[in-house]
């Protein structure tokens, strides 16, 4: 059985326009535009603890936008500007080098270099990209604190027989360097790790969000429990 179309002639089901259309889009491939999905950070889309589905109240709102994740790697600084809600501004870091470190138990921070990640709880594959991420573990250039210890406490660290170097100190500094020396005390593995040239630190920034790598060095108890981590890991 056949009707009337739209053009005045007779027409079978499959040969109307809004059919011939619809198998026509139907045959195509899906293109990247149309498989691509939204990153939502919505709550209504995930099951109830007993398992029942929520009920989908309204559609996507702008606010509950979310945005792939930053994947900051290691290597010459590159930070692009993200405009967020309400006109402020995120700074996304896609590649960094370097860092403000904190030494807690000295109580000084210096800005040095990011040399490799080492360690990261939540996935191996950070660690083998270089990734860096709130949370990891990352070996820093410890050359500034080196220096800072020599120039605070007139000791320098991790020296060697031949490493030994006389600086001449007027008489009101040599008084002030035994004074700090007296309330001097320094982990010995610490020590041992800015002695040689590399420290574990701990990231606390987040690259992603902030544009910035800071953290801080790693002692006592910490520094071993990320030590046997590591040592677990490999």
């Amino acid at each position: 059985r056949g009707f009337w179309g739209w053009r005045g002639d007779l027409c079978t089901p499959t040969q109307t326009p809004l059919f011939q259309a619809g198998r026509a889009c139907c045959s195509k491939p899906p293109t990247d535009a149309t498989a691509a999905m939204g990153i939502s950070r919505d709550s209504w889309h995930k099951r109830r603890k007993t398992g029942g589905r929520m009920k989908q109240l309204r559609k996507k709102r702008k606010f509950e936008i979310g945005r792939p994740a930053a994947m900051t790697r290691i290597g010459p600084q590159k930070v692009n500007p993200v405009r967020t809600r309400g006109g402020h501004q995120k700074l996304r870091a896609l590649r960094l080098e370097s860092g403000n470190f904190s030494w807690g138990s000295e109580v000084t921070t210096r800005k040095t270099r990011v040399l490799e990640v080492v360690y990261n709880a939540s996935n191996n594959e950070l660690v083998r990209t270089n990734t860096l991420v709130k949370g990891c573990v990352v070996v820093i250039d410890a050359t500034p604190f080196k220096q800072w210890y020599q120039q605070h406490y007139g000791v320098l660290l991790g020296k060697k027989k031949g490493d030994e170097q006389q600086v001449k100190h007027s008489k009101r500094m040599l008084r002030v360097l035994a004074a700090r020396q007296k309330e001097r005390v320094v982990d010995t593995k610490v020590a041992e790790m800015v002695g040689s040239g590399r420290a574990l630190a701990r990231v606390a920034s987040r690259p992603g969000q902030s544009g910035r790598c800071d953290g801080y060095l790693l002692e006592g108890a910490e520094l071993e429990f990320y030590q046997r981590a590591m040592r677990r890991k490999k």
